[in-house]
């Protein structure tokens, strides 16, 4: 998958494991109940308080 990233494609990629889903994408969105509640980049993301908290255990 990150080879594919790599080359320039862009993926979709569906994943509950919040540690691998922002590890492995440069932009995420984070649904609750169906409505996208944030998105950033990953490194944005990782950095937010209520990301941690809620998502990687932080």
């Amino acid at each position: 998958m990150e080879k594919i990233n790599e080359e320039g494609i862009s993926i979709l990629l569906v994943e509950q494991n919040a540690h691998l889903a922002l590890e492995t994408a440069k932009y995420a969105y984070i649904l609750e109940n169906g409505k996208i509640e944030l998105e950033g980049s990953t490194e944005e993301l990782k950095e937010n308080d209520q990301v941690r908290q809620l998502y990687l255990g932080a």
